[in-house]
């Protein structure tokens, strides 16, 4: 599909939805701004959505809509447009849509939204935030990745230095650490130092050449497995995985099972930390449509399977049995308390 018939698609799409909201007007309507990524992301903005898509496939009387955002600036006009179409809750999608969704919000007090990975402090009566526990999924990462790697060095890059971005890299950082105090190893974790907050960040979540010369940077400085936290970028350091191949190169995704996400690059991915805003998501429109929507904040952990790894996928068969048993009893130990996260 070229460029231009992806972007017809997707405001066929749109205005579909739009159409089908005026036709039955007694549907409960779910609205979502996306982030600059896109509705189709292959990360959180696609995810987000598939938690309206969700809630319409649940129950037949909600119907969905959205309006994509091609550059920050586009967050106040999208939020006003849906906020004039008579949408019962609206979801905007990212950290950076905070300032934007506080001030609709509050000019807006009647109206309901709800946004993803953000929480307000104080909170605002008719926001609801859904923030997730990302380091504790991607601490597992970092354990599997330490006990995977044939050189010894794995490595890691961001999009964006914003905390949803760096909550992903402090927990693979982590779970690195904790591998090399449990078996003795000096696994090193380059692209992310949590304790000075300086690492690689390609400064945006759109570019699959960034997401390439990244991955190479750190290919060529020995990493054998990388985590991408930047969203689509992620995809173009999984196409080099491909070219290079997954016995010198693995790619960690996030936010979803970039296997679906990204078929084409499946067997690149030794797993993917999993943040579950679909569920989020589609807990949210029940609450709104049920009538026990309240502002405040809803938070996905490994317990309530919020977030999480994906399975193995292709390396299923290679990743060692006693190695996977110790991935079980790491989650298990962060859900119990007795491992720390943040070690």
């Amino acid at each position: 599909m070229t460029f231009l018939s992806k972007i017809s698609a997707r405001t066929g799409l749109a205005a579909a939805l739009l159409a089908g909201s005026v036709m039955s007007a007694s549907a409960f309507s779910a609205c979502q701004v996306t982030d600059t990524g896109g509705i189709d992301d292959a990360g959180f903005n696609q995810t987000a959505w598939k938690g309206v898509q969700d809630a319409i496939e649940m129950d037949g009387e909600v119907e969905g809509r959205f309006l994509e955002s091609q550059a920050e600036t586009d967050y106040e006009a999208n939020l006003n447009s849906l906020i004039e179409g008579n949408c019962d809750i609206i979801i905007t999608v990212g950290f950076l849509m905070g300032d934007a969704t506080k001030a609709a919000a509050e000019a807006n007090p009647e109206q309901q939204f709800s946004i993803v990975d953000f929480a307000y402090d104080p909170t605002i009566p008719n926001v609801l935030g859904q923030v997730y526990a990302t380091d504790q999924g991607a601490f597992l990462a970092g354990y599997l990745a330490a006990g995977m790697s044939e050189t010894g060095v794995v490595g890691t890059f961001g999009g964006i230095n914003i905390p949803p971005v760096t909550a992903f890299m402090n927990g693979f950082v982590h779970g690195v650490n904790y591998y090399n105090s449990e078996k003795g190893t000096e696994v090193e974790v380059l692209g992310w130092n949590p304790d000075s907050q300086e690492g690689l960040f390609t400064g945006n979540f759109d570019s699959l050449d960034d997401g390439r010369a990244f991955a190479q940077n750190l290919y060529d400085e020995g990493a054998d497995i990388v985590m991408p936290v930047a969203g689509p970028v992620g995809l173009g350091s999984a196409t080099l995985a491909s070219e290079i191949g997954t016995d010198e190169l693995k790619i960690i995704g996030v936010d979803a099972d970039q296997t679906q996400t990204d078929p084409e690059n499946a067997d690149v991915y030794l797993t993917s930390v999993l943040k579950r805003m679909d569920s989020t998501v589609t807990q949210v429109i029940e609450m709104s449509k049920g009538g026990t929507f309240e502002g405040g904040l809803i938070v996905g952990t490994l317990e309530n399977e919020g977030v999480g790894l994906a399975p193995y996928g292709a390396f299923e068969d290679s990743v060692p049995e006693e190695l996977k048993a110790e991935v079980e009893a790491v989650k298990a130990g962060i859900i119990d308390g007795s491992i720390e996260v943040g070690m």
